[in-house]
């Protein structure tokens, strides 16, 4: 007997792009209602997180070599960060029940199939937990990928996925006692990254724009530079851990903050050319692609119901505004998550 509940309706609201290009190229409108694979739940949605993979793929992944740019069919919908409540569950489905409040970054990384900016989404029961008490939809929706990048890089990897970034597997390091610096450090993956590391009885020195240094502080930064005004990398020694949520072609200057045996972990390694200073530093330098997981959101769930850690919300906007959220990202500056909300 089917546990799927029966629903009248084929069709739901969802943000799609027809094409690639800018924020204008998000259409909000009907689409059809996912259906249901085994071991898959529905979702109807409450709460999307905003992350840079949704404007990656909306503008057609430009930013990566010809090579790595996967064929989306379109129209399609973008996002992975939900929060909601379970609405159908498919019959060999047994963890999960119909009503429960959940929250998960769903089928990442994957390109094309159901997407978060709808009413409703469908995914692998193996990418949700349970959303944590005492928080609401939208912190919960805001907290996935940015969480589990930050977990992911500093404490715990969690798959055996081959890494698509480098050859080696991607080694986080033990942080108790040890001096971390998280560059972008009030940003989504950045202000995880600083709560993540001074849990861990790390001293963590957060680089951001001095207009978030009392919030980084608040949140555990030991020390806030300001890199409006000095750069890090003039000021900052015998570091053990590099975390630069920005990457790219500049990730390379943190080289000279960290202490021979250091380790650097760029969120963003394409155009990282310091190989061979890396090498005669004795610094690793890796990366890793973050991936869905149930199982690391129950455990960190925990802790976002505890107080542990806490989520930022920089700002919300309604899902059929998804436009003006798209353009609030891209004027930067962000501090914690950007939310859109459903119904």
């Amino acid at each position: 007997m089917s546990r799927e509940k029966a629903m009248p309706i084929q069709t739901m609201k969802a943000v799609r792009l027809h094409a690639y290009g800018g924020p204008d190229v998000l259409r909000y409108e009907e689409a059809p209602l996912p259906g249901l694979k085994p071991g898959e739940i529905r979702v109807r949605v409450h709460a999307v997180g905003i992350n840079p993979p949704d404007w990656y793929l909306r503008e057609g992944y430009k930013t990566l070599p010809p090579e790595w740019r996967p064929s989306i069919p379109l129209p399609a919908i973008p996002g992975s960060d939900i929060s909601g409540i379970i609405e159908a569950i498919a019959p060999d489905v047994r963890d999960f029940t119909v009503g429960d409040e959940v929250f998960g970054m769903i089928r990442f990384p994957s390109y094309g199939e159901s997407a978060a900016y709808a009413e409703y989404v469908a995914a692998p029961a193996s990418d949700l937990a349970r959303k944590p008490a005492g928080i609401d939809h939208v912190h919960a929706a805001a907290a996935p990928m940015a969480l589990l990048t930050a977990w992911q890089f500093l404490v715990e990897l969690g798959h055996n996925q081959p890494n698509p970034l480098q050859a080696q597997v991607h080694q986080p390091v033990a942080l108790d006692g040890k001096t971390v610096l998280v560059n972008g450090a009030a940003g989504g993956v950045g202000h995880f990254a600083v709560q993540i590391a001074k849990w861990k009885g790390a001293h963590v020195i957060a680089v951001a724009s001095g207009a978030h240094a009392a919030f980084l502080r608040e949140i555990g930064a030991d020390q806030v530079i300001d890199y409006t005004q000095v750069a890090p990398e003039e000021i900052v020694q015998d570091v053990d851990v590099v975390l630069d949520t920005l990457g790219g072609p500049t990730t390379g200057r943190f080289l000279r903050t960290l202490k021979r045996g250091g380790v650097l972990f760029p969120v963003f390694p394409l155009g990282f050319s310091g190989a061979d200073e890396a090498a005669r530093r004795g610094i690793t330098v890796s990366a890793t692609q973050v991936r869905s997981s149930g199982a690391q959101l129950a455990l960190l769930g925990e802790r976002l119901a505890a107080g542990t850690l806490r989520v930022a919300i920089d700002s919300m906007f309604a899902l059929a505004d998804a436009r003006k959220a798209h353009e609030r990202a891209a004027r930067g500056h962000i501090q914690g998550k950007i939310v859109l909300t459903v119904g």
